[in-house]
């Protein structure tokens, strides 16, 4: 493409960007890289900052495993149940409607929703409280997919060079807990780069740390927030199709004010949320919405995500986290050649990954980089012994 082109079509982006957005949305020309990227190498580019973050996002990968790691429901032998990959576009949609409405940067929104759980480890949040359980017995620090999810992106991607996204992307996804619900979203706009990278390390050295923070622009809130409103009634779709859950026992209060169905509560949340947030600085639901939302939380809570019935094989799996973990360490302490995890970290990555991490730290930055069925299949290769066929 030629170059006055390209300066053709950059100048109308800025235009637009400038006609359209909210004072209170950040602009595709404030994105920081903590590597500053030369001229040349995007001279021809007419994407902007944020856009070229998804382009890396969702070209490398650990966003192709999406695939095939858990939502929500494990063990359940039904295709039509949500896998990560489908959280993230849902998240993503959502957002992205969201913040059009509210004149944000769909570019941001979107790189942030597309990258926000690449941390998230075999089996969910349920395999995620046993490698964080795992790193604190063996005294290295804590494990939040969230932290996971920037030292993929940051750290371990392109063989440990990372892909030099912006930081407020890396902001966005540092703080997408959906998991905690807030009365108002307001970001913390005086945030610098060093702060977030501060937030970043402390997820690893301090506990519950990853649960406090707060996105550095308002495009993170959305994420933030649309990622309650993407699972919340989609959980209850798959826990009604895998038969944990009958539509009927939705309690009557939550029904009237936010639906029975998915599509009815995603429409609810956004418009009110949309509503009652227009022209502010924050993000919030009106009062009944909120209520409605936390005890719809409650509910998947105490019928689904603590569902007995959901939860019956967590112990094995847990044998499964530990024997593959302490299999890992033995491997890279003993330098084992024929290893995956040794070819991974000796051969892959680059030099100073190994010169800079212990041994315990690269198990599980393996382990959180699994599928569901890579993992499952490495511990079957390990414990069930192999089929040598008929000997004639």
């Amino acid at each position: 493409m030629n170059s006055r082109l390209v300066s053709t079509i950059l100048a109308q982006n800025k235009q637009r960007e400038e006609l359209t957005l909210s004072p209170e949305a950040c602009p595709s020309s404030r994105g920081i890289r903590l590597t500053p990227e030369t001229h040349d190498k995007n001279q021809d580019d007419i994407r902007s900052s944020f856009t070229r973050d998804t382009d890396r996002i969702i070209h490398s990968p650990s966003y192709t495993r999406y695939i095939d790691k858990t939502q929500v429901f494990y063990l359940f032998q039904n295709d039509n149940i949500t896998h990560r990959v489908l959280h993230v576009q849902l998240v993503s949609k959502i957002a992205r409607q969201i913040g059009r409405a509210l004149k944000l940067n769909e570019d941001l929104i979107e790189a942030i929703a597309l990258g926000h759980d690449l941390g998230h480890v075999p089996y969910g949040h349920d395999g995620e409280r046993i490698l964080n359980a795992l790193c604190e017995e063996q005294n290295i620090g804590y494990f939040s997919h969230n932290g996971q999810s920037v030292r993929t992106l940051k750290e371990l991607e392109n063989n440990g060079r990372g892909l030099n996204l912006t930081i407020q992307v890396l902001d966005g996804i540092l703080c997408h807990n959906g998991e905690l619900l807030e009365d108002i979203y307001i970001p913390e706009k005086n945030k610098s780069a060093e702060k977030v990278l501060e937030e970043y390390q402390n997820c690893f050295t301090h506990k519950g740390s990853s649960s406090t923070l707060r996105p550095m622009t308002l495009e993170g809130c959305v994420v933030r927030v649309s990622d309650v409103i993407a699972y919340i009634g989609r959980d209850i779709e798959d826990a009604i199709t895998i038969g944990m859950l009958k539509r009927e026992e939705i309690p009557p209060a939550i029904q009237a004010v936010l639906g029975d169905r998915n599509d009815r509560i995603i429409r609810t949340l956004s418009f009110d949320l949309i509503e009652q947030s227009y022209g502010k600085k924050g993000l919030n639901f009106s009062l009944d919405i909120q209520k409605a939302l936390q005890d719809l939380l409650q509910f998947n809570y105490k019928k689904i995500y603590l569902n007995p019935e959901k939860k019956s094989e967590d112990h094995k799996i847990e044998k499964m986290f530990r024997y593959l973990y302490q299999a890992f360490c033995k491997e890279l302490i003993s330098r084992d050649e024929n290893s995956f995890i040794y070819k991974w970290a000796y051969l892959k990555m680059k030099p100073t990954y190994i010169e800079e991490t212990a041994p315990e730290r690269i198990a599980v930055d393996y382990i959180a980089s699994m599928t569901d069925r890579y993992f499952n299949e490495d511990f079957r290769r390990r414990v069930i012994p192999a089929n040598f066929g008929f000997k004639v």
